[in-house]
């Protein structure tokens, strides 16, 4: 279960449980739909797919580098997404790799 902390959310590790800010690294050409993860405490290496049948108004989470980001899918684009936040007053393009269902 994620849990806020500060301005970020921190996640869970699959294999020691350890909670932690963890951003992710962008897909690269060897797992091009893929986000990359490691937890700072046991090394454990994961992934999870970048989300490719996001809708608009489908409620997400984007992990940016100063902070959590949530909101509602606003506009799509093929690598980007367009967040309004949830006070609905502001709207950001984020990559599309960043954003996580909620």
């Amino acid at each position: 279960m994620s849990r806020l902390i500060g301005p970020h959310t921190a996640d869970p590790c699959p294999r020691c449980s350890d909670e932690a800010v963890r951003l992710g690294t962008p897909p690269s050409a060897a797992e091009p739909d893929a986000v990359g993860y490691t937890c700072d405490r046991c090394g454990h290496a994961w992934s999870r797919q970048v989300e490719a049948d996001l809708e608009v108004h489908d409620t997400v989470r984007a992990d940016l580098p100063h902070a959590t980001l949530y909101g509602d899918v606003w506009q799509l684009e093929d690598d980007r997404v367009l967040i309004r936040g949830a006070g609905g007053d502001r709207h950001r393009w984020v990559e599309r790799w960043r954003v996580i269902p909620y």
